[in-house]
């Protein structure tokens, strides 16, 4: 069974996230942690409960979501897992940085492509990989079909969706992967996405403006 811890970092208020399952096996999603007091609320949470990180997910490779992936990188040294198509973002982010005004150093280590519908495991439990283009050309979601949950990152938020005005977003795209890749799962999957709240796929497709 998987379990999911949250925190809201950052300048960005990004969602950060730890998913663990009962043998204690984890992944680290989209790590936002910025100052120190964050970086160590996150380690402090994963010592506590003696998880071991087996990876580092991204959702994608906006600033925001990865302003703690070198720091998280370093102390555990696993592989960082993200879509090919967004290895330009990450390696934007320096300038990124630059224009809000802070020092971003380009991301050193081990990085391994997902692509569409492979799976990553943690023992018995799987998270499928779903490809949703559009607020970034790499966006993707882990979906566990078993444990109804999905961490969408900035692609389907409660009543809205991600910006498609930043570099190379697609506003007809996003709709796309959102119509056809996460409003034909389970009406009941918790959606944890990358700002605010979690939501339902249910109540996305029945109220969310962006859809009517």
């Amino acid at each position: 069974m998987l379990h999911v811890k949250s925190f809201a970092f950052n300048p960005f208020s990004e969602n950060t996230y730890v998913v663990f399952n009962d043998h204690q096996n984890a992944f680290v999603i989209d790590p936002g942690n910025f100052s120190d007091a964050e970086t160590g609320m996150l380690e402090n949470f994963i010592t506590e409960n003696e998880l071991k990180v087996q990876h580092i997910l991204l959702t994608h490779a906006h600033i925001d979501h990865v302003l703690g992936l070198q720091k998280i990188y370093d102390q555990y040294n696993v592989p960082v897992l993200m879509h090919e198509l967004d290895k330009e973002i990450l390696d934007r982010n320096p300038m990124s940085a630059r224009q809000f005004g802070f020092f971003f150093q380009p991301f050193e280590g081990e990085i391994k492509y997902l692509k569409e519908n492979e799976t990553v495991k943690l023992d018995e439990d799987e998270l499928k990989i779903l490809h949703v283009p559009g607020h970034s050309p790499g966006s993707v979601a882990y979906y566990s079909e078993a444990g109804k949950l999905m961490i969408s990152g900035d692609v389907l938020f409660e009543g809205s969706i991600g910006r498609t005005d930043l570099y190379k977003g697609n506003h007809e795209q996003l709709i796309e992967s959102i119509q056809t890749k996460l409003f034909v799962l389970d009406e009941e999957t918790k959606v944890y996405n990358g700002h605010g709240n979690p939501t339902t796929i249910r109540f996305e497709k029945n109220y969310n403006p962006f859809f009517k």
